[in-house]
């Protein structure tokens, strides 16, 4: 699940079946705890019958789950949705798909479409990779969000993070030519991860010379703020995928 940590705290580890030791593929999300309130209870009954995906292992299409052919943008991680809604209100000519397990998340963005009264937002409660790998027909998505994911600050954990060079080799395949994926951290140490492992991948280029300037839509969050006024920083790394070479 992506997030907003603050430096120098440490995640807690992430929970796993009893007597099933912690899986080594990588995965999009940490299971937290957490309740799911009265409002965002409802939102699920209200509207997830036509927001919510269900998760099956065979591609998606696109414009039956949307009910148009638009654009479409991959959110891996969405924590309570407050950014997700912002950018699909400010962008209505784009599909926004979102991956989130957190089920109060869930419910929170739920919530939010219906006060918005947004239309083009799908939810799918599922581990985005597993979605991505059997979802998502190749050179389908315009863009991928991924905004804030879990630091793992310690050395020894940093083999968790999910911004490695399998994942961006497979995302981009899912990528559009002149599709672009996004990232967002406030960590510096993962910061300078990603923009090693997104300046490796063959068929990316970067659209700044090292980071990015904030894009105009994606949102300062309230943990972002609170984070500047403390001095932190965030970085931003947007990537293109080339087009193809005939």
């Amino acid at each position: 699940m992506c997030r907003v940590t603050e430096p120098g705290k440490t995640p807690p580890p992430p929970a796993a079946p009893d007597g099933v030791a912690h899986p080594r593929t990588i995965r999009s999300f940490v299971r937290r705890a957490g309740r799911t309130t009265t409002g965002q209870a409802k939102a699920f009954e209200q509207l997830g019958p036509r927001f919510l995906l269900p998760y099956q292992p065979q591609p998606l299409d696109f414009q039956a789950a949307f009910g148009r052919d638009a654009p479409t943008i991959l959110e891996i991680g969405f924590g309570m949705g407050e950014a997700t809604a912002h950018i699909a209100a400010l962008m209505p000519e784009n599909n926004f798909l979102c991956c989130e397990v957190h089920e109060p998340g869930v419910g929170a963005l739920l919530k939010r479409i219906g006060e918005h009264g947004l239309a083009n937002i799908r939810i799918v409660q599922h581990d985005a990779v597993e979605v991505m790998e059997h979802m998502l027909p190749e050179a389908s998505l315009a863009g991928v969000h991924i905004f804030f994911p879990d630091p793992w600050h310690k050395l020894r954990h940093n083999k968790r993070r999910l911004v490695q060079p399998a994942l961006i080799a497979r995302l981009v395949s899912r990528l559009q030519p002149g599709g672009y994926i996004h990232c967002a951290t406030d960590w510096q140490p993962y910061a300078q991860q990603m923009l090693e492992v997104l300046s490796a991948e063959p068929q990316l280029a970067n659209t700044a010379p090292d980071y990015a300037p904030r894009p105009h839509y994606r949102p300062l969050t309230k943990f972002e703020n609170r984070g500047l006024k403390l001095g932190h920083g965030v970085w931003d790394l947007v990537f293109r995928r080339k087009e193809d070479q005939r």
